[in-house]
């Protein structure tokens, strides 16, 4: 069993070092930024849409059928983050009535609807590690390979948000390090043969097509150049298709 939390844990902490690929943007000058940050949020957009529909959901499905407890988890995740988001945003008007703007509010949302995704991909690495050591390995591959698009989204999500780069990233990695209590918490209780992903991955993949439908695309909205909304269009379908690659690689 050491053996496992040692995989395990190594394993998720490869996965929360994964978030400081947005470093990669703090060399480029503010001008460029602006820039491209919009194609950021189109690509987190479309990488959320079809990592719920394409991934989780099919995911909920296939472990517990068709079931009532799949939707209602899903619309849980939903209404959940609508109630949270209303209360984020009356509690920054309410201090700030000046300066009450929706798009700072998109920041903490998708951070904490980021988290409960760290928290499931931490769960999922547990899991497989307690399969077999091959098996974690596999998963810990695949699940790095879908954080290097989904991270990059949620970089550009926080600077759209208004943050500094480099607070950005040190909240994308403090985020990101909900993994290891998602992987810590799978490990503690296997041996009570309880599921936490019965529960989490439907309700992760309603708050994420709620960021994604609520927040993320109304601020694409804006937009009325025809260059700059094709290049936005093509940030979602990338998104997608990089999940869709995923799926058909996993």
């Amino acid at each position: 069993m050491l053996s496992i939390y040692l995989y395990t844990l190594t394993s998720v902490a490869i996965v929360s070092i994964v978030s400081f690929i947005g470093a990669l943007f703090l060399f480029f000058s503010p001008e460029t930024m602006k820039k491209i940050v919009m194609f950021l949020v189109s690509l987190s957009a479309g990488a959320l849409l079809a990592d719920a529909t394409l991934h989780l959901i099919p995911e909920a499905i296939a472990e517990q059928g068709l079931s009532f407890s799949v939707w209602a988890w899903f619309m849980g995740g939903i209404l959940v983050f609508f109630i949270l988001e209303k209360i984020i945003h009356w509690h920054h008007c309410h201090l700030d009535p000046d300066h009450c703007d929706m798009t700072k509010t998109i920041g903490v949302v998708n951070l904490i609807g980021d988290g409960f995704h760290n928290f499931i991909d931490g769960a999922v690495i547990a899991g497989s590690f307690l399969i077999s050591i091959p098996l974690g390995i596999a998963t810990t591959v695949a699940v790095v390979a879908h954080e290097i698009p989904h991270e990059i989204g949620n970089f550009g999500v926080l600077i759209h948000a208004g943050y500094a780069r480099g607070r950005a990233l040190f909240l994308n990695f403090i985020s990101a390090l909900v993994a290891v209590a998602g992987a810590l918490v799978t490990l503690l209780i296997s041996s009570g043969g309880i599921s936490l992903t019965d529960y989490i991955i439907p309700f992760t993949a309603g708050n994420f097509v709620y960021i994604a439908t609520t927040d993320l695309i109304p601020e694409l909205k804006h937009e009325t150049k025809l260059t700059k909304s094709v290049q936005q269009l093509v940030g979602i379908l990338l998104g997608i298709g990089i999940m869709l690659l995923l799926k058909k690689l996993g």
